[in-house]
């Protein structure tokens, strides 16, 4: 527009993923589709991956309610969303609450609940956020080739059966990060990707984290080994670790 605005609201990514995320786990695996098909037209504008403040208010319930069964699964859940979001070709906005969580729908005649904050799950959630965009913000493969399809390729977009989506993001000087998310509440073990170079990569984001209230029980300890053997449309392949409702970040070590 004559003001400077070059970005568009990705309202379809956004009803698609919701729809996708208030399904039950053993029902995602049938709605594979709402995760992929915005990367179709991914590049035909300069998108936002917005959660409205439409899909908190009247009655829609807040995005901690939108996610089915008990307060464990619920935030991890939430935090696998948010991560596949952060590393989804995109610029990310959220309506505010949804940064720790809060339960209640939105409500302009009251305050945010700050003070949940303070509680388990609501702070985990905060404490996540501030390293998605810590962690955005160091890798340039997130953001630099935003706009290019050369910046993204896809390691595995048809894991319907175990809900599981997984990509690369590319700078240009090379530098790659790998992202896993799990949708489904089943750890995978030795869960075997392909990768555009061998040798470490080191896991800087893992949403099953202490930290952010995760058991910590599902990780990589801090790195995973690719070997130089092809994998499908890669070079090189490894065996990771993804927690249950969670995701994993891996990067090269050459970066």
């Amino acid at each position: 527009g004559g003001l400077g605005f070059g970005f568009k609201w990705n309202m379809g990514w956004m009803n698609d993923t919701l729809r996708y995320l208030e399904l039950d786990p053993v029902y995602r695996q049938y709605e594979h589709n709402l995760l992929t098909f915005a990367m179709v037209y991914a590049y035909s504008e300069n998108f936002i991956l917005p959660i409205s403040h439409d899909e908190v208010v009247h009655g829609k319930g807040s995005m901690l309610n939108k996610v089915p069964q008990d307060d464990w699964r619920k935030f991890a859940t939430l935090r696998a969303y948010y991560s596949f979001m952060w590393s989804f070709p995109g610029k990310q906005l959220i309506f505010m609450g949804c940064e720790f969580g809060q339960r209640p729908e939105f409500n302009e005649s009251t305050s945010l609940e700050w003070w949940v904050s303070d509680l388990w799950g609501h702070g985990g959630l905060q404490r996540l956020f501030r390293d998605l965009n810590a962690v955005y913000k160091e890798h340039a493969a997130f953001w630099q080739l935003d706009n290019d399809p050369s910046g993204f390729t896809w390691i595995n977009a048809d894991d319907p059966g175990r809900n599981v989506i997984s990509w690369v993001r590319h700078d240009e000087e090379g530098n790659h990060v790998a992202c896993i998310t799990n949708f489904s509440p089943e750890p995978l073990n030795d869960y075997e990707i392909g990768l555009p170079v061998g040798g470490t990569w080191q896991e800087i984001l893992n949403t099953d984290a202490p930290t952010y209230d995760g058991s910590g029980q599902y990780g990589n300890l801090g790195e995973v080994q690719a070997l130089d053997e092809p994998w499908s449309h890669f070079p090189a392949r490894a065996n990771v670790t993804v927690p249950p409702l969670g995701s994993v970040w891996l990067r090269s070590a050459t970066e």
